[in-house]
């Protein structure tokens, strides 16, 4: 029993060192990104979309038309999206939303620059986003 209690001493430093590494942890936890531009070219009112970071490894956010939510586990500065999963509402711009969604689960990379948000992939493809102030 004493060399449980030990271990269990020991290891609780190890558990408070752990962070998160990944774009959660630099993009702000709780902060809302608004979608500015896909692959340079700027965002149509009818195409807002939104992406946010409510905890470790998770994203949500909005697209065109709904809701998604998915995983992201790559340590910053990579980006890995899994998972993702989405409300089914049907609206005018759905294929604004498809473009949207593929090009979110293209990228590779994230760069954070105050408040600015960039997501690429390799080829030249990329995601641009301003943080929303609260």
């Amino acid at each position: 029993m004493r060399a449980l209690f030990v271990l269990l001493a020991l290891s609780l430093p190890l558990a408070a060192c752990r962070q998160d590494e990944t774009l959660s942890a630099y993009a702000g936890q709780g902060s809302t990104w608004q979608l500015t531009a896909i692959d340079d070219a700027p965002v149509t009112a009818g195409a807002a979309a939104t992406i946010s970071f409510p905890a470790e490894g998770r994203i949500a956010g909005t697209g065109p038309c709904n809701r998604f939510t998915a995983s992201q586990s790559a340590p910053y500065p990579w980006f890995s999206l899994t998972g993702l999963a989405a409300t089914r509402t049907a609206c005018p711009a759905l294929d604004a939303e498809t473009a949207f969604f593929r090009a979110l689960a293209m990228m590779a990379f994230a760069e954070v620059q105050g408040d600015v948000l960039i997501l690429s992939a390799e080829g030249g493809r990329s995601l641009r986003f301003a943080r929303l102030q609260d």
